[in-house]
C-alpha cells in the first residue's frame, strides 16, 4: 500500500468513523456495568463524530467511498448497541418504548438488507434525509433518557419510515451500488 493510499485511510474524517464502531462495545459495556455518565459521555461523542466526520471529509477534501463506508458501519454498530445499553440503565424505557425500539431496529436494518441483497454490500448513501433522521433519532435517545419524553424519539421513528422508504427506493433506481447519494433526485438523476 503506498504513502498516498495510507493518508487516505488515516485521514481525520475516517478515524472519526473508526472511533464509532471501537467505542460501541464500550457503549454495550457501560450499559451491564451501569454506568449511565460514561454511556452518555460516549453516545454523545459518538453522535458529535457522526455529525463531523462528513462535514470534515468535504472540507478536507476527503471524501472516498472507504469514508462512507467507514460511516455508515459506525452508524450501524452505534444505533444497534445503544438500546443494549439502555436496557440495562434504563429497563423502564425499554420497557415503555418498546414497540418503537423494535420498529426503530427494523426500519434501521430493513434498507441495509435490501442494499445487501442486491448489490452484495451495505448502502452508503448518505441521503440528507438520512442526516435529518440521525439528528432527530440521536436527539430524541437523548431527551428519552434525561427528560423521560418519547415525544421526539416517536417523531424519529416515524422519519425513519420516510428515510427507508428513500433509501429502498434509491436502491431500486440504482443498477449498480454507489456512495454518497443526496437525495431520490440525484439517485435518478445518476442512475445508470
Amino acid at each position: 500500500m503506498g504513502i498516498r493510499s495510507k493518508t487516505m485511510v488515516l485521514n481525520i474524517p475516517n478515524l472519526l468513523s473508526l472511533f464509532r464502531i471501537v467505542a460501541a462495545p464500550f457503549l454495550i459495556l457501560s450499559g451491564y456495568l451501569q454506568l449511565p455518565t460514561l454511556f452518555l459521555t460516549l453516545f454523545g461523542l459518538m453522535f458529535l463524530s457522526d455529525a463531523l466526520d462528513g462535514i470534515i471529509a468535504r472540507a478536507l477534501n476527503q471524501t472516498s467511498e472507504l469514508g462512507a463506508r467507514l460511516d455508515s458501519y459506525g452508524d450501524i454498530v452505534t444505533y444497534l448497541s445503544a438500546p443494549f445499553a439502555i436496557w440495562w440503565l434504563w429497563p423502564e424505557i425499554i420497557t415503555q418504548e418498546f414497540s418503537y425500539i423494535v420498529v426503530a431496529i427494523f426500519l434501521f436494518i430493513l434498507p441495509a438488507l435490501f442494499t445487501f441483497a442486491k448489490f452484495g454490500k451495505l448502502a452508503s448513501y448518505h441521503t440528507w434525509i438520512t442526516k435529518v433522521s440521525a439528528l432527530l433519532m440521536s436527539t430524541g435517545l437523548m431527551i428519552l433518557v434525561f427528560f423521560k419524553s418519547a415525544s421526539l424519539f416517536h417523531i424519529a421513528v416515524w422519519f425513519l419510515l420516510i428515510e427507508t422508504i428513500e433509501n429502498i427506493t434509491i436502491t431500486l433506481i440504482l443498477s449498480k451500488q454507489k456512495t454518497n447519494i443526496h437525495s431520490l433526485w440525484h439517485a435518478w438523476k445518476n442512475r445508470d
